[in-house]
């Protein structure tokens, strides 16, 4: 069995200490082969939130792939936005922007959709379609075939709809037909897993909500994902896990199975 803990959102600077150490804890606990940080790592891009998240990470104990987010380019720093905009991102997580990682169970292969010309929204390119389609396309029969985005490839509320990721339906037709399983993503705070409609094979969208900071949405606390993965009976679990204020832990609230294709 191969596992993925998704943390997203995480918004250092605006973090909640009880969260994060109690997220610490659940992480140590279950073990995970790999743990995706699917952007906006932090508030404002600024030093000391990125050598927090960093901190953070390091604790973790497994392998990590780190995204940037909307949050993790400068905004008040115009200078910086249009020169520099990654370079705190790159001082505390490398400078690879689109990592990759591979095991005997999992391939999982990141997207930068942050542009600096963009405020708020995300864009994948046409060549960042290709370049993924073409690795997914190497994947063994059994690897589970995560594609990990910040904004959502798909939405289930009207309202979220100006938040979806601009290039979706071209990335979504090619990277099913490619092979992908997952799509991994964050940015509105809001945990669910959807099945994506009319494509070549069975993708869906998997998405995190905030994982430790105090910018919840309503009716939905602090949260992480954790997938499972089964490769002999191809068998995948999603499973939800809620902060718990009252006893200060993260615990299980939902569990969504999947049945990828061959």
């Amino acid at each position: 069995m191969s596992a993925i803990l998704q943390v997203s959102d995480p918004h250092f600077g605006t973090e909640r200490a009880p969260v994060v150490q109690a997220l610490v804890q659940l992480a140590q606990r279950l073990g995970p082969d790999l743990v995706v940080l699917s952007g906006d790592i932090t508030q404002r891009a600024r030093a000391p939130q990125f050598e927090a998240a960093r901190r953070f990470m390091d604790q973790l104990g497994a392998p990590r792939l780190v995204i940037p987010g909307n949050h993790d380019i400068p905004l008040f720093n115009g200078w910086a936005r249009l020169v520099r905009p990654y370079a705190g991102h790159r001082a505390a997580f490398g400078d690879e922007l689109e990592p990759q990682f591979s095991s005997a169970g999992l391939m999982v292969l990141a997207v930068n959709t942050t542009r600096a010309h963009r405020h708020k929204n995300g864009e994948v390119s046409a060549a960042q379609v290709a370049r993924v389609a073409a690795r997914l396309a190497e994947a063994t029969p059994a690897q589970l075939r995560v594609v990990v985005v910040h904004q959502p490839i798909d939405v289930q509320r009207p309202q979220d709809e100006p938040d979806r990721l601009i290039g979706h339906t071209a990335a979504q037709d090619a990277w099913a037909a490619a092979g992908a399983d997952l799509v991994m993503g964050g940015h509105i705070h809001l945990p669910y897993v959807m099945p994506l409609p009319g494509l070549a094979r069975p993708m869906w969208a998997v998405q995190a909500g905030t994982a430790v900071s105090h910018r919840v949405r309503p009716g939905a606390p602090n949260s992480v994902n954790l997938v499972r993965w089964h490769a002999a009976e191809r068998a995948c679990a999603v499973e939800q896990w809620d902060y718990a204020a009252t006893e200060e832990v993260f615990v299980q609230v939902r569990v969504t199975r999947l049945q990828p294709a061959r």
